[in-house]
């Protein structure tokens, strides 16, 4: 693809070509992540004041902006250097005073000479029971009064750049805005009632009521689905490129599939048995599987990834399942290895820890298919490690791996297929967002025989009492976790608090019964106490966070998390996941620390109430909203102007739809809509998407 569309030079050029704006404000404007004209068409103002002429203050609600045509009357000199220097002014019904500061000379009798008609505009508010408008924003002659803009917008601003200088950039800008040609859909464009692009930011930068500021308003969802369709065309073209990707046609005959269905003493849920019909249809296809396997905590997620691993085997191929720490892979291993005996399929573990002659045996295997699924650590990367023939490779908790070990892992497997599962559950926004690349699978309901948690607050004035309740837990054999706060950024201070929490529930319940894990340890220490837990040599493990993914300890009913309100709800939520894993029913206490702030409450509230993950999700993205829900740095959702993915999902669900068509018809983007599509994409910066498209 060559270069920007000329079209487009004019909003790209530097900003100092805009009239009024210089080099310094240039760079100030920088702070607004303002670097060209572009920019400036999508900082849209936020709120709009009301100048509409009316004919007296009387009566008005004060304080207000109001705008009315006056008769100037008596001037009232400061009796102070600096004080109030005060006119005289009458509307249709009543008078009040016009205030001025550091007034010089006879300035204001030239400008408002007594006697003369004026309208002004300004904020007015009583003063000693007088109504004053104290520095009016305009004061012009009659004649003059269209000048005064009838409902005003208000941009966001940075130290030094003033509204009258937004106003004068946005209006250049606007100005040197081209026609574009129509990118959107046309049936879309007009169910919508939509405006063409260029109409559409004119009316976005001059609202004319509060209503035309709403998310809804016509000219702003149509900025807004321009932003999330550009994202989403990024995604459809990296998922088209994976798709192009020859894959191998893996197709199972079901009978170990079958073998260990018939061996689980429950039917798999009606979310599961429809994963991994869509799982094996991707995989018996020509192009690669790259699918999202999506389930809340519990949701059977690692039955579905083993059945689809087994499919593999079936078909004659291996298939790898890759942890994100040596505990998980251990505990993957533990969980599979039954099922794998009843489908008599080899199911071996590769970790950092496998060394000498052991690691080579393994190798060995590996490569001459004698391992047939294998379970492993980013180990599996290294590059003496070869498959016989890997078709299958399932990465757990994705957001622990990058897209780079991704393409990694497909490149040890010629055209290997890649399943991606995620306990997180993401808000339907966010992973349209963020994994709009891949297809999605969604396990949303619970296995039978899962036992519900109960979820109580508790204010830690009240710890006498939680010690009390695991002491006659431990007695009953039970087992507990207890979170340490997160203390401020620093590991240390972490590290301090859950040392202190170790020693006083030491003390509490006696030696030998606490264990204690925390991130500063060496791992192997750090996966010793985890064990110890896990076996029930300890009885209640204190620790930070590092529990929060994957660890499965079906003794471990009581899950305590200390200053609850320091945590995200989605971690509390994964948090307390890791209890009600047995048979026993079991509890989750939150402590919170007095006094708590209404959200603080409303959040923790929730948790109380549902165990529904996207549920959870859902509320914490209303809350906190996008950004600090998934850090946005680090998480590969973009930032957008205009668009908002809370309150906008829906949009980018049709955006999704409307890129992936749009490709699948015209995989090039030559038609007349794919150019137009090209020159939006140049116009979003979307350099990836550009570079796809090149590269083709």
């Amino acid at each position: 693809m060559k270069g920007r569309p000329e079209t487009l030079f004019p909003l790209f050029a530097g900003l100092e070509t805009l009239e009024g704006v210089g080099p310094k404000t240039a760079q100030t404007l920088g702070q607004l992540d303002v670097t060209a004209p572009r920019d400036l068409l999508f900082t849209l103002p936020y709120s709009g004041i009301d100048r509409s002429l009316r004919s007296t203050v009387k009566d008005a609600h004060l304080p207000a902006v109001l705008t009315v045509a006056v008769t100037v009357g008596a001037h009232h000199a400061a009796r102070t250097k600096g004080g109030a220097y005060r006119i005289h002014v009458e509307d249709a019904e009543t008078s009040f005073q016009l205030v001025f500061f550091h007034a010089r000379g006879d300035y204001w009798t030239r400008q408002l000479p007594p006697g003369a008609r004026r309208i002004v505009s300004g904020r007015v508010e009583l003063f000693d029971g007088i109504p004053q408008m104290v520095h009016p924003d305009f004061a012009v002659p009659e004649e003059e009064a269209g000048d005064i803009p009838a409902f005003e917008p208000v941009y966001p601003l940075t130290g030094g750049i003033t509204q009258k200088l937004m106003f004068k950039a946005t209006r250049a800008t606007l100005a040197r805005t081209p026609d574009l040609a129509e990118w959107i859909d046309p049936g879309q464009k007009a169910r919508e009632g939509w405006p063409d692009f260029k109409a559409a930011v004119a009316a976005a930068h001059a609202p004319q009521t509060l209503g035309d500021l709403a998310l809804t308003a016509p000219a702003r969802a149509r900025l807004a689905y321009d932003e999330l369709f550009a994202h989403q065309i990024t995604l459809a073209l990296a998922r088209q490129k994976e798709r192009r990707k020859k894959g191998r046609e893996t197709i199972g005959d079901g009978h170990l599939q079958a073998r260990v269905l018939a061996s689980l003493p429950f039917a798999p849920t009606g979310a599961q048995t429809r994963a991994v019909a869509q799982i094996a249809a991707d995989m018996a296809s020509p192009q690669r599987m790259n699918r999202l396997l999506q389930g809340d905590v519990g949701a059977g997620k690692t039955l579905v990834a083993f059945l689809a691993l087994l499919g593999a085997v079936e078909a004659g191929g291996q298939g790898v399942l890759m942890a994100p720490t040596e505990i998980l892979a251990r505990q993957h291993l533990q969980g599979l290895q039954p099922l794998a005996e009843e489908a008599g399929v080899v199911l071996e573990i590769l970790t950092g820890r496998d060394k000498g002659a052991e690691r080579q045996a393994k190798l060995a295997a590996l490569a001459s298919g004698a391992i047939q699924v294998l379970v492993g650590t980013h180990a599996v990367f290294q590059a003496d490690v070869t498959f016989a023939d890997l078709r299958l490779a399932v990465v757990d908790e994705q957001h622990r791996f990058g897209v780079r070990q991704r393409l990694e892992l497909g490149q040890k497997g010629r055209q290997a297929d890649v399943l991606v599962m995620t306990a997180t559950p993401i808000p339907r926004s966010l992973a349209l967002a963020q994994y709009g690349d891949m297809d999605v699978s969604v396990l949303d309901e619970k296995p039978p025989g899962r036992q519900p948690i109960k979820t109580a607050l508790v204010s830690t004035d009240r710890i006498d009492e939680v010690v009390n309740r695991l002491r006659a837990a431990i007695a009953e054999g039970r087992q507990c976790y207890w979170v340490c706060p997160l203390v401020e950024e620093s590991e240390v201070s972490d590290l301090i608090a859950a040392e202190e929490r170790f020693k006083r529930l030491r003390a509490a319940l006696g030696e030998g019964v606490v264990g204690l894990v925390h991130g500063q340890m060496p791992p192997a220490e750090k996966d010793a106490a985890m064990r110890a837990f896990q076996q029930g040599e300890t009885q209640v493990l204190v620790a930070t966070t590092v529990i929060e993914v994957g660890v499965d300890v079906p003794n471990a009913t009581i899950m305590v998390v200390e200053r609850a309100e320091t945590f995200g709800l989605a971690q509390l939520h994964q948090l307390r996941g890791r209890v009600g894993r047995g048979q026993g029913a079991s509890t989750c206490l939150l402590m919170f620390q007095h006094p708590l702030s209404e959200t603080g409450r409303r959040r923790l509230e929730v948790l109380r109430e549902t165990e529904d993950g996207f549920v959870i999700a859902e509320t914490d993205l209303k809350m906190r909203g996008t950004g600090d829900l998934i850090g946005t740095a680090q998480s590969g959702v973009p930032r957008f102007r205009v668009a908002d993915l809370e309150r906008q999902a829906g949009l980018m669900a049709v955006a999704q739809s409307d890129a992936r068509k749009l490709l699948s018809d015209d995989a090039t983007l030559e038609s007349d809509r794919g150019k137009a599509a090209r020159v939006l994409l140049w116009l979003m910066r979307q350099d990836e998407a550009i570079r796809l498209i090149s590269v083709g």
